[in-house]
């Protein structure tokens, strides 16, 4: 049996929400450390045969001192344990210019034994008894379905061919789009066996085909109720099971607070109520559904951060009554499908623009948004 261990989509050094720790380090950030220093642990306690990393280990291709300390001292693990590696990059982790330098360059100098393929081209290497194809992020969709097409030539007869990618396919529904995004279909993915970073719910695309998933939840848009973690995949019997990491920090959706016709002090009596259930540490957001905007004006806002004190961080969703009914504020989660159905309409006249051009700069601020949340 051949075991393989894989970590997708760890973001190291992704920051929001206006909480730090005591040393000044935006807590977030931490938590996404930790959440990747686990799922080192569990991948180092599967004994396998070959650890991958699927892409976005960084969540920008020039990462912090920090970020890139963190991932130093996982390879000097895996080092360690005398284990091969097989390393790509992801959307987020690839600089948007050829020629610009990749974080993975020095990391490739210092660890001989462990292999990188973050150049913008198709390698592949032999090791634990398969032919691993590693096709990191592209510049555009044709030299991604030019490289697929060299893994695909390249295929052993005598060994399990196992295809390591991070695009979104086009058979997985999106929850947003995002910066750098290659679309391809699941059909150009010809491999005994697919791993797929870049999507962050683990997710069984189709037979030998799958998405690990991140290693925690970034934002609701996540769906932070999905468990996060690593993938086994035995190459032999093509199984694969997923391992969560345990203690991540809780994203919630307390239960709705319905506004219509509350008085103000009605209107706070609920929303103490809902955030006086908030778990110690957690990321808590509350809708609140067609309040009066006068009502909701006249909240005593320090009495609720109060009463939610447990919460790392609470936002407030209101919708407000008008004439005409509810008047729900845009979700920012919503607006990248709404973005590219508004391009896609032939109304919208783009002459004179390129209008790929314009919609990954949308999709480069919504997703920026997203995070920010």
């Amino acid at each position: 049996m051949t075991k393989v261990v894989a970590i997708g989509d760890a973001h190291l050094g992704r920051n929001y929400l206006p909480v730090t720790t005591e040393g000044g380090v935006n807590q977030r950030e931490v938590d996404f450390e930790i959440a990747f220093e686990a799922a080192v642990d569990l991948a180092l306690a599967e004994q396998p045969d070959l650890i991958v990393w699927l892409g976005d280990i960084f969540d920008h291709p020039r990462p912090t001192y920090r970020s890139f300390r963190v991932a130093q001292r996982a390879l000097v693990r895996i080092r360690d344990h005398g284990l091969p590696a097989v390393i790509i990059s992801g959307n987020h982790d690839t600089p948007r210019l050829p020629g610009t330098g990749s974080p993975y360059s020095a990391l490739s100098d210092t660890f001989d034994g462990l292999h990188f393929a973050t150049r913008l081209q198709y390698e592949h290497v032999d090791v634990a008894g398969l032919r691993v194809h590693a096709v990191p992020q592209m510049m555009t969709v044709e030299h991604t379905l030019d490289a697929l097409k060299q893994a695909d030539a390249n295929r052993s007869a005598d060994r399990t061919n196992l295809l390591l990618t991070h695009p979104r396919i086009t058979q997985v529904e999106p929850s947003h789009g995002d910066i750098n995004e290659i679309e391809v279909d699941a059909g150009f993915l010809r491999s005994d066996l697919v791993l797929l970073g870049h999507y962050h719910f683990h997710t069984k695309v189709r037979e030998g085909i799958w998405y690990a998933g991140s290693t925690d939840s970034f934002t609701f848009a996540d769906d932070p109720d999905k468990p996060k973690g690593i993938v086994v995949l035995d190459t032999d019997s093509g199984e694969l099971r997923h391992v969560p990491i345990d203690g991540r920090r809780p994203l919630i959706t307390l239960e709705t607070v319905l506004g219509l016709g509350r008085t103000p002090a009605e209107l706070e009596a609920d929303i103490l109520a809902r955030v006086a259930t908030i778990p110690q540490g957690a990321v808590a957001r509350l809708y609140i559904e067609g309040a009066d905007a006068e009502a909701y004006r006249l909240l005593d806002l320090e009495k609720i951060r109060e009463a939610a004190s447990a919460a790392l961080h609470l936002k407030l969703e209101p919708s407000f009554m008008t004439a005409s009914g509810p008047s729900q504020l845009p979700d920012v989660e919503d607006l990248g499908a709404q973005w590219h159905s508004y391009l896609d309409e032939p109304s919208v006249d783009l002459t004179g623009y390129d209008r790929d051009r314009i919609k990954s700069l949308g999709d480069e601020y919504l997703a920026k948004a997203i995070e920010d949340q």
